[in-house]
């Protein structure tokens, strides 16, 4: 079978607008298929470019493909199971901040780019202190990052107009607001003049963002027979669930510039993301945790079959909508919005999602994610809630 390449996609040439610090499975299922919907109905027109942001590991996947991928999405939607393709094409390149370092740093220089997005795992935003400017690049992702921001801003002589805007979806909580401070310090370590922190200031924008999407990668058993379904090879498949959400906070409004909403896609613009972060780890997470363990006692293995014993999911349903969502701030019908799409989820027959690893750490699970819930309803009703209680 032919390998997957742009004149099979036919790929449309467009101004790259985006720097993207990671080319893993997440990144590629969830921001990268958004904006090539956006692309598709005309409301972003902007192209991605990947960086590889650490030394090991090859891009020779991505150049073979000309960075053309599958993203298949799978799980239950209107009622039935389904499986949604989609050939994702924003992908202009993919580069080596290491083996290509000028290349890379040339972006830095490109007029029409606006947009810096990472993964680089909740370990990658840390201020390292043995980060020089010098260095080709910098070990740290926040080095990294300071260091090309300061190339843009000396190649634009401090333009206003020239400023980026950072798009973190590491998961840790106010990821932009560490990313910044981290950017900062290194900005007085490396003694940059003042003018390019009043830049970072005023022309940057750093967000916070919240994301959540199942994306369970390549389908090694599977791929195979999905290359034949598909009628090409391709080796860079991803796989993931139909449900996704990505909140952006920032103290400016990005929205009009970054209109994915416009193109029907789940992402919320707010100046406080924490009512979101605080809905999807009491309700989700919380509902996780609170039945794992006494479902497992119960010869369950994981997650599905928990959804299809009758005990396991009645128990689940009263922890959430009677204990959890009365403890919550948005409003409620958007909360039982989200508490029946997270069952439907729960119940995705393609995600084998196994009660011992969601087990691991349950304290301190349990602690995060279910003991909010538990003393708010206390505060509120004056006694224990009954399920919660159980599940501690």
């Amino acid at each position: 079978m032919e390998l997957l390449n742009r004149k099979k996609t036919g790929k449309v040439e467009r101004p790259v607008k985006v720097l993207q610090f990671g080319e893993g499975n997440f990144l590629r299922a969830f921001v990268d298929y958004m904006i090539d919907i956006a692309n598709e109905q005309g409301k972003f027109n902007g192209d991605i470019v990947l960086v590889k942001p650490i030394e090991f590991g090859s891009l020779d996947r991505f150049h073979d493909q000309e960075c053309q991928y599958t993203v298949q999405l799978r799980g239950i939607v209107d009622g039935e199971p389904k499986r949604i393709n989609r050939i994702v094409t924003s992908v202009a390149d993919a580069v080596d901040a290491y083996g290509e370092y000028q290349k890379y740093a040339d972006y830095a220089k490109l007029d029409s780019l606006r947009y810096i997005v990472s993964n680089t795992t909740e370990a990658g935003i840390v201020y390292d202190d043995t980060d020089r400017l010098e260095m080709e690049p910098p070990k740290s992702y926040p080095g990294k990052l300071t260091k090309f921001l300061y190339e843009r801003y000396k190649h634009f002589n401090g333009a206003m107009d020239k400023g980026l805007v950072m798009l973190p979806v590491e998961l840790i909580d106010d990821n932009g607001i560490h990313l910044k401070e981290c950017v900062e310090k290194l900005a007085v370590l490396w003694n940059l003049e003042d003018g390019f922190k009043t830049w970072l200031d005023e022309a940057c924008v750093f967000t916070s963002t919240l994301v959540d999407r199942i994306v369970t990668g390549y389908p090694r058993d599977e791929a195979e027979e999905l290359c034949k379904e598909f009628g090409y090879q391709d080796n860079l498949i991803v796989t993931g669930e139909p449900f996704a959400l990505w909140v952006i906070e920032s103290a400016k409004d990005i929205s009009k510039e970054f209109p994915l909403p416009d193109a029907g896609l789940p992402v919320i613009f707010t100046d406080n993301q924490k009512p979101y972060k605080q809905r999807k780890v009491r309700i989700l997470n919380g509902a996780h945790t609170s039945f794992v363990l006494a479902s497992y006692l119960c010869g369950n293995d994981i997650v599905l079959e928990s959804m299809q014993d009758e005990l396991i999911f009645n128990f689940m349903k009263a922890t959430i909508f009677d204990e959890v969502i009365p403890t919550l701030t948005l409003p409620k019908q958007d909360l039982i919005d989200f508490a029946e799409a997270v069952i439907t989820r729960f119940n995705n027959p393609y995600v084998k999602h196994a009660l011992l690893s969601i087990s691991l750490n349950s304290v301190s699970k349990w602690r995060a994610r279910c003991m909010p819930s538990f003393l708010e309803y206390i505060k509120n009703e004056g006694k224990l809630p009954t399920h919660l209680t159980f599940s501690l």
